[in-house]
């Protein structure tokens, strides 16, 4: 009778500690990290055959200040190859994750045509481009774009390639959000590249 009573009064403390792991009926749903978020809207994550470089910073390395808010805050120069069979069109986003108010946004740029295998330094803050690239609004609600400029410590910046099987219906005055929704079920691969800056 007793050892009933304790497997009994053990399978109640079991459950009422379950229970309390749950979240309940008005509790908010637990976040996911931004780029897992991204990566579900746009069902994508990195694919190896495409890759992103700089030749003015290496994977991980600080940006140099000319293309930051203490220097000349020109975009840098960027070079890509491997892009899968079928592409139509290129898009970017460069983005800082570390920032304090939440992730801020420092390019958007899209409908950069499938024969491209980069982008040069100091691309001009026009909405639209020579060969039909478009540019789209960064968090300063500015055309183009903004370089590193940390308010304290030392943030990543990633550079975000897609290669997408159709140019996309979006103007100037997209965001980053916007890109993303119209990216979904359009992106054939995507690549990353992440550099660091520091104010002195």
């Amino acid at each position: 009778m007793r050892g009933t009573l304790f497997l009994l009064a053990s399978l109640v403390i079991w459950m009422t500690a379950a229970c309390a792991r749950l979240p309940g009926p008005g509790a908010p749903p637990q976040s996911m990290p931004k780029t897992a978020q991204e990566d579900a809207m746009t069902g994508s994550s990195p694919t190896p055959s495409l890759e992103i470089s700089s030749p003015a910073f290496a994977p991980g390395a600080m940006i140099p200040v000319r293309y930051t808010c203490d220097g000349e805050d020109e975009s840098p120069p960027l070079n890509w190859h491997g892009a899968p069979d079928g592409v139509q069109s290129f898009a970017l986003i460069m983005d800082d994750p570390d920032a304090p108010a939440g992730t801020w946004v420092h390019w958007v740029i899209f409908n950069m045509p499938a024969s491209a295998t980069g982008l040069p330094a100091a691309i001009p803050p026009r909405p639209t481009l020579a060969d039909g690239s478009v540019q789209g609004v960064n968090s300063w609600r500015r055309v183009g774009y903004g370089g590193p400029c940390p308010p304290r410590g030392q943030h990543r910046y990633f550079f975000k390639l897609y290669a997408l099987d159709a140019p996309l219906s979006l103007g100037p005055s997209a965001t980053k959000a916007d890109l993303l929704r119209a990216m979904e079920g359009h992106i054939l691969a995507r690549a990353e590249l992440m550099g660091v800056y520091r104010r002195r």
